[in-house]
């Protein structure tokens, strides 16, 4: 069994680290293969390139766990959605339709999938025994970001959007939920063992909507995972001091801290949870001594809890590899 199974099955305190985005943007060997894949959902469709990018950070770092390379988006792709990725802009979605949206099946949603469930078998095959390959979601409110273009530049949520009754949004996450719990599903069985569930955008949701946006989604996922027996991993990122209620509500294996959150109010207020991440993913970008400094306060913090280490969201394009492999050796010999 893997320290991260370990971890989150048994609540050991051992050591266990990977970092979020550990396959993609800032290795030069992904972006070579990047530039002759223009096309960024045909590539995520590519058994054997998304086994051979989510094994480079392993062969490069030699971490605890490989998580697949793919995208929270090829869900609403796989529901009839067409997704583009813009350079310097990010993900854009053509307009969401609910008739369509509703005449999707199982058999339907999986057919597209399966390409990704192929690269999880590849990635299972050739990762050691010892590791875990972790499969990924993102909830429903984050998906619905993008599906409904329900966010404004300034990362402010379009209220007049998310207030239309039109819209169908209860609809449309119950029915979200349904297809994001096929796709663990479908991931587990082609050989992952470990589930993260993305909430990248639940610090937008109004106050009013939290516990029908972010708090009820996940835990219907994650008792799903429960009933399964598949560990999960629950990232409810910038709903702060909410990280409280979040985990008594949702229940899940592990919590996934974001960088606002100070780690010694993590150790106080989530209980009974193994807890992870929390390092500022910028902090690679100063000298090793701060990078080593911040380091510090989280193994510290956490010595006697059960934690994997981890960054407070994912790597950064303009991230330094060597940073990343001289921060992992840091908290493989760390001994104090």
């Amino acid at each position: 069994m893997s320290n991260l199974k370990k971890i989150l099955i048994n609540k050991k305190t051992c050591k266990s680290v990977w970092l979020m985005r550990q396959a993609g943007r800032y290795l030069p060997e992904f972006k070579k293969i990047r530039s002759q894949n223009k096309n960024f959902i045909e590539l995520c469709l590519n058994s054997k390139l998304c086994s051979e990018l989510t094994l480079q950070p392993i062969k490069r770092f030699d971490v605890d766990s490989a998580i697949i390379f793919s995208d929270i988006l090829m869900v609403p792709y796989a529901l009839g959605q067409e997704v583009k990725f813009i350079k310097n802009y990010g993900p854009e979605l053509s307009k969401f339709n609910f008739k369509n949206f509703k005449e999707n099946d199982e058999k339907k949603f999986t057919k597209k999938l399966k390409n990704i469930y192929e690269a999880i078998k590849i990635t299972r095959e050739n990762l050691d025994k010892d590791k875990s390959l972790i499969s990924f979601i993102g909830a429903p409110w984050t998906l619905l970001i993008y599906m409904l273009k329900l966010k404004n530049d300034k990362n402010e949520i379009s209220l007049s959007k998310l207030n239309d009754k039109n819209l169908k949004i209860d609809q449309i996450i119950s029915d979200l939920n349904k297809y994001l719990c096929i796709h663990i599903k479908k991931q587990i069985d082609a050989g992952a063992d470990v589930v993260q569930i993305f909430d990248s955008w639940a610090g937008l949701i109004p106050e009013k909507d939290i516990n029908n946006y972010c708090f009820l989604p996940n835990l219907e996922i994650v008792k799903f995972c429960k009933n399964l027996g598949i560990p999960n991993i629950c990232f409810p990122k910038g709903i702060r001091d909410r990280y409280k209620e979040f985990k008594e509500i949702v229940k899940p294996d592990c919590i996934s801290l974001d960088s606002e959150i100070n780690p010694v109010w993590a150790k106080k207020n989530l209980k009974n949870v193994v807890i992870q991440g929390g390092l500022d993913p910028k902090i690679l970008f100063r000298p090793d001594d701060e990078i080593f400094k911040a380091a510090t306060k989280y193994i510290q913090t956490f010595k006697d809890t059960p934690y994997i280490f981890n960054l407070g969201h994912g790597l950064l394009p303009e991230t330094d590899p060597d940073k990343v492999d001289k921060l992992i050796k840091f908290y493989r010999n760390f001994n104090g």
